[in-house]
């Protein structure tokens, strides 16, 4: 006897939950070709409101933790991710060869940050000569809460963005790829089953030009990343607003994710505190 097949509900990420959008709305995902694929959450402005008070909640947190941890807690999510492989593949649609060597670049660019986690201080602090009986330590510190607007390529383009950004102890609020949530989502479910602390990340899925205004203008979010954004338009409404507090803004990029990675997206988002002290005290 046939059987249908349970079908995935797809929600948001908001705080290591998983919420429908308040709003009740969804919008359709189709494959290349058109065809439907599945319903995706529309989130709205209060859903973006929830999970910045989420990113904010978990900064504390994820900022006091050492850095080594950090860096654990980002490899344990690339042995999480290199076990569904498959599923992964299964969402991207197309060539299933091409797609697996975007999941395994996605899985390696992970290890590549972890392992970043405990050195960036080192090659980005620095002891600084002064004319005087003092020490003159600079550091670098995470911002604080960053939203992210995600680049199409929904997992290499997302963790090229979004592992940069908490690494260095930020959190953050993500809108998804618009045009393919999907992966976006399954990674969510890889995160709620590793060790990363709830409202670390944050996924919104839906639309562009609703959510990332909202976020651009929050007056609790401390940087931006309009890598995705793709209406120069919508790119110019978002630093408008950004300036309202004097945000950090990474502005679109046109990228190729399968480059080897920089540091820049690191320091992109941390802020560098001097401190002096006395000789002898």
């Amino acid at each position: 006897m046939s059987r249908l097949a349970v079908r995935k509900t797809y929600k948001l990420f908001i705080g290591g939950a998983f919420p429908r959008s308040e709003s009740g709305r969804s919008y359709v995902v189709t494959s290349p070709k058109g065809e439907f694929v599945a319903n995706a959450a529309r989130a709205s402005r209060k859903d973006a409101r929830d999970a910045v008070t989420a990113a904010r909640k978990a900064f504390p947190g994820w900022s006091g933790a050492t850095a080594y941890n950090r860096g654990q807690i980002l490899y344990r999510v690339a042995e999480m991710l290199e076990g569904r492989r498959a599923q992964f593949a299964e969402e991207y649609g197309g060539a299933k060869k091409a797609a697996l060597e975007q999941i395994d670049a996605a899985i390696d660019r992970l290890v590549w940050y972890a392992g970043w986690s405990d050195k960036i201080a080192s090659v980005h602090g620095s002891a600084n000569p002064v004319a005087g009986p003092y020490f003159n330590l600079s550091s670098p510190e995470p911002t604080g809460v960053v939203a992210v607007v995600a680049p199409a390529e929904p997992l290499l383009g997302l963790i090229s963005v979004v592992a940069p950004a908490i690494v260095t102890g930020n959190t953050c609020v993500v809108v998804a790829s618009e045009r393919s949530p999907l992966p976006s989502i399954t990674l969510a479910e890889v995160l709620a089953t590793s060790d990363l602390p709830g409202g670390v990340i944050n996924i919104l899925t839906g639309h562009q030009a609703e959510l990332a205004p909202w976020l651009s203008a929050h007056m609790d979010v401390n940087g931006l990343d309009l890598t995705g954004v793709s209406d120069p338009d919508l790119a110019l409404k978002c630093e408008q607003e950004a300036a309202e507090n004097l945000k950090r803004v990474l502005r679109p990029s046109d990228e190729d994710w399968g480059a080897s990675p920089a540091l820049s997206r690191m320091t992109s988002f941390l802020e560098t505190k001097t401190v002096w002290h006395p000789v002898g005290i």
